[in-house]
């Protein structure tokens, strides 16, 4: 077996699970069509507009905002880990993260895109 041999079953294993997983649960699923599987469900509240309107563009914002925020804090964990390690060059990489990020943080809120109204 070639030393890539591992990784060729690795990616076929994955593939086939993947597909798999995608297209089982159309094939096996009972198909019931019901009006009231169709609405929108919005935490037991009746629905107030169409399901198919259009949302402003603040929930993608806010939503990007949070994977900027959420990746920079699962980025502290690894190198907190290795800090001796890395010694200076670790230093001084994730101070230009947290400049950058700062930056970043710094823009949205001039901007204004923390205000929730």
């Amino acid at each position: 077996m070639t030393p890539y041999g591992p990784v060729a079953i690795y990616l076929a294993v994955a593939l086939v699970a993947s597909l798999a997983f995608c297209i089982l649960p159309g094939l096996l699923a009972r198909k019931k069509p019901n009006p009231v599987k169709s609405e929108a469900y919005e935490c037991g509240v009746e629905p107030t507009s169409d399901v198919s309107g259009r949302f402003p563009v603040r929930f993608y914002l806010i939503a990007m905002l949070f994977v900027v925020f959420d990746v920079e804090a699962a980025s502290f964990y690894p190198w907190a880990v290795q800090m001796h390690a890395l010694k200076l060059f670790g230093l001084i990489e994730m101070v230009t993260f947290v400049v950058v990020l700062a930056i970043g943080y710094a823009y949205v809120w001039k901007r204004g895109g923390f205000q929730w109204r």
